[in-house]
């Protein structure tokens, strides 16, 4: 194990403690339904690609699953002494987003966790959706896939922001939600078609197309951001040929990778 791997392997070390204490303390507060558990992978390493629109989304996905998840965050959680052990606790790996390239950093993180066989999850919206829709998704999680040849699963959040509404500093309890895990996307045959920005692209609409199915959503054609607009939305379509992408989107779709699970308590 390099160096690097080995010194990731600290985050996580107390998830068995943090699944033991919060697995009980969720069902007692929320009913939570697990749907779709089945193409969830039993072995192997996986991409889980959730909706996110809430804060709690963050920390009631890795204590359903029934297997453990690992995410990359900002280096800041540390920094602060609500988040600086339970964030790690749960998996979380910091990435210092000041100086280098954050976003190469957080898909090296990743790919030495898939590499191990473990799962990984990332938020293909980059960050938290405020108006509750389903945002256009960034290619991070294909060229994730593409690297390392590990299936992306999507992953339909549900009710989870009745349960922490934007802007509520607590959640609120006894709400019902459902996590939905949809088939697995395997990508692995498109390996050597990696930097091909018209792939990345439709296989990103894809991703999206199935998270909206598993979300009942409405879709926006646009990148989500840190504030709530008013967006022009249509559903996302399944990918077609000459479905093009702005100049520009691949530097900040590679940047989308830095954005996992890492909005976890973001203002």
């Amino acid at each position: 194990m390099s160096g690097t791997a080995a010194d990731e392997r600290q985050y996580g070390r107390l998830y068995p403690v943090a699944r033991a204490i919060l697995v009980p303390l969720f069902r007692a507060g929320w009913r939570i339904y697990l749907k779709g558990a089945e193409h969830l992978p039993g072995t192997g390493p996986a991409i889980l690609c959730p909706n996110h629109t809430s804060v709690i989304d963050s920390f009631l996905l890795p204590s359903m699953l029934p297997r453990r998840i690992t995410y990359v965050g900002k280096a800041e959680y540390m920094d602060d002494w609500k988040t600086k052990h339970l964030f790690p606790a749960m998996g979380m790996i910091p990435i210092d987003r000041a100086g280098g390239d954050a976003s190469t950093r957080a898909l090296d993180a990743a790919a030495e966790v898939l590499e191990r066989g473990e799962l990984f999850g990332i938020y293909p919206e980059g960050t938290r959706s405020r108006d509750g829709k389903l945002h256009k998704g960034h290619t991070g999680p294909a060229r994730l896939a593409l690297r390392t040849g590990a299936p992306l699963v999507p992953v339909g959040m549900v009710g989870t922001r009745d349960i922490q509404p934007p802007g509520a500093k607590a959640p609120r309890p006894f709400r019902p939600c459902e996590i939905r895990i949809g088939r697995p996307l395997d990508v692995a045959r498109y390996r050597d078609r990696a930097d091909d920005r018209l792939l990345l692209r439709q296989i990103t609409d894809e991703l999206m197309y199935e998270i909206r199915e598993l979300s009942g959503q409405e879709y926006v054609d646009e990148y989500a951001t840190r504030t709530s607009e008013s967006l022009p939305s249509q559903p996302p379509a399944m990918p077609v040929a000459g479905n093009g992408e702005r100049a520009g989107d691949g530097e900040r779709d590679l940047a989308a990778a830095a954005g996992t699970l890492s909005s976890a308590g973001a203002p």
